[in-house]
Order: C-alpha cells, then structure tokens, then sequence
C-alpha cells in the first residue's frame, strides 16, 4: 500500500490554488492514462478562470448497473504552495506553514489507486467516470462549468467530505449570499453631525435586526465582513456588508434569505438612506434517502472491506450540490482528512488505504 502514500505525497507537492490547477492535472492525467483510462479536458477555462479545464476520464467496465462516477477536485486553499509532507507515526502532516492538501488530493490519490489495482488484477468492474474539477473552493466554478452529459452517471460519489472512511453524507444544504451597499450621506462629525446619514449606523441597525447564527436544527446564517468610512471625523457616506445563509430545507432558505433583505431594507429606509442588495443563489441542496438503493450499495460495500457505515448531513457544500441539481443520484464520502483548510490538517495513512479499498470495492459490486 506504499504506492497510494507515495502518491498522495506526490500530489500533495504540487501546488494547485485555486485557478492554477494545471499542473496537478497534468500528474493526474498521466496516471489514469497509463492505467488504462481514455481521458480528456473540457473546454471551460473561460467560465472559470482557471488555467486548464475539467478532467473527465473513463475506464470501460462489463459489470451491470450502469456508469459510477467518482469524483474530486484538483484545486485547494491557501496556503497551499510549497506544502512539504512528513510522515511519522502513520500520519501526514505539513512540516511548515502551510496546510497539507489532503482537501481534495486525498480523493484524487485515491481514485488513481483504485484505477490501477482494478486494471492490474483484471477483475470485472462497472463502467467508471472520473471527475475531477477546478476551482471549487471559490464557488464550484468547475461543476457549474462542467456540462451535464459529461457528468451523467447512475451514481456520483464525491469524495470530499472530512472524517473517517466510512462517513455518508445524504444531505447538503442549499445557500445564499449577498453583498450589500448601503448609502448615507456624509457631513462633518464634529462640526454638523446633524447633516449626515450613517451608513454604518444603518448596516449596524439592519445586523440588529436579523437572527443570525444557528436558528435550527438544518438552517444557519451569517454575516461575513463589514466594511465603511474614510476618517473618524466623517459621518460614513457609504458602507458594505457580506452574508450568507443556508438551509437543508429550500423553503427555508428561501425564507431566511427574505428576512435578511427585509431588515436591511427596513433599517436603511428608517434612516432616511439607501441599500442596494445583491443575491447569489451559490447551490441548491440535495437530500438523498438513508434506505435509498444508492446509501445502501455504499454502506455494502463499506462492510465489504470491514468499515463501519453511518450517514449524516451537513451543512456545507460540495461539487455533490451541483451534480444533485442534474438530477444524478450523489453522495459524499469521508475521506479521511481532519482539520482542513488549517496548517493543523492531517491525514491517517490507513484512511488513505481505506478510501482507496472503499472505491475498489464500490467499482467491483455490481448494481445497486
């Protein structure tokens, strides 16, 4: 099981911020172009910004059961370039200030193991379909990029969720963001005061208003940044304000999201001043049954190679949520990886070995 490690090491090397995916892909093509794939890059690069486009490559298979696709994403967070890897103890880690990149070159290390062992050792397998996208930490720019033909499949299983092997997750939220320009006007504050409107007083006022944080069980929101004003002496004649909010439950989301706009409607019309407001459908949320075929074929297979099975929701979002709205049966998988998106990351080898045993076993069942 060295050849996953040395993989994973690999890739975790390469630098890949988001936008600059190309030279990953360039590893990663090589690797399932001499294990037998037929692979490919879409033509995105525009929609994304991004340095190369989508990866999507098959390996035919004679299984019944129709196409699985796996899936993960090239690019991660920065700090991310110049990452050195150590091993000790059966655990990788960053040795400097960087995080280690296992968010998501654990997924691709992974998918490159398993191509490799099923053609290696002959088995029969299901048709298979890789995907792996740019630019989704800013977005899942790749996903919305890439066209939904290239993404069809009987079941995409996204390999991007944290925690252990073994982790389903049947539910992700839908979201909103938005940008908000609230407008006063500006007088001097220790000369006339009276003259002015405060934007920043109205953006505080509108925050007053709203219900922030987790307001259920499956609903949050969020203000994200604040940002106004030239000079302590001048009443602030402009002000931006960042949020969010999201909701395994669409209505809701939908819901909160006009809470939101109402407050800061209400508060700048109180003080005489303006808003202008921005909205970004970011995704849409997907639930999957947990007695559904697709759960239980992955919750087989985890039992296959000794694994303990359990799903759960979560309230973040993947390229899952973008592959769920063209109406592909999705699932996201633990791959191991913890405190991602810190210099604190760190990854169990045996996961890897894991992750990779789990796709072998997925690829090799037939049906669902």
């Amino acid at each position: 099981m060295e050849r996953v490690l040395d993989t994973f090491l690999d890739l975790v090397r390469i630098s890949s911020p988001t936008g600059q995916e190309s030279r990953v892909a360039a590893y990663v093509a090589e690797a399932l172009r001499e294990a037998g794939c037929e692979v490919r890059f879409d033509d995105t690069r525009a929609l994304t910004g991004a340095d190369t486009g989508n990866l999507i490559a098959v390996l035919s298979g004679s299984l019944e059961g129709g196409v699985l696709a796996f899936s993960a994403h090239m690019d991660c967070v920065q700090p991310c370039e110049g990452v050195e890897p150590v091993v000790t103890g059966g655990l990788v880690r960053s040795a400097g200030d960087t995080i280690l990149g296992g968010d998501d070159k654990v997924g691709l290390a992974a998918i490159i193991e398993a191509v490799r062992r099923l053609t290696e050792n002959g088995e029969a397998h299901r048709p298979l379909k890789l995907l792996l996208t740019v630019s989704e930490e800013e977005g899942l720019l790749g996903a919305k990029a890439l066209a939904p033909e290239d993404a069809a499949s009987s079941l995409c299983l996204v390999l991007d969720a944290d925690g252990p092997v073994g982790g389903i997750v049947v539910g992700a939220p839908s979201h909103y963001t938005f940008e908000a320009t609230f407008g006063g006007r500006a007088a001097h504050a220790g000369v006339e005061p009276e003259k002015g409107i405060s934007a920043i007083a109205m953006a505080a006022d509108a925050i007053g208003r709203m219900k922030l944080g987790r307001l259920d069980d499956h609903t949050t929101a969020n203000i994200g940044s604040i940002a106004g004003g030239s000079a302590t002496n001048v009443v602030a004649p402009s002000c931006r304000v960042t949020g969010e909010c999201r909701s395994l439950d669409p209505l809701r989301a939908e819901a909160v999201r006009d809470s939101l706009d109402t407050a800061m409607r209400d508060a700048a019309a109180a003080a005489g001043g303006t808003v202008m407001t921005e909205w970004d459908h970011a995704y849409n949320g997907f639930t999957v049954p947990v007695d559904s075929s697709e759960v239980r074929s992955v919750m087989r297979a985890c039992e296959a190679i000794g694994v303990a099975a359990h799903t759960y929701t979560t309230g973040g979002g993947s390229d899952a949520n973008v592959f769920a709205t063209h109406g592909i049966p999705t699932l996201v998988l633990g791959t191991g990886m913890t405190s991602v998106h810190s210099t604190d990351e760190t990854l169990e080898v045996v996961e890897l070995e894991r992750l990779a045993d789990l796709l072998v076993a997925l690829a090799t069942a037939p049906g669902l």
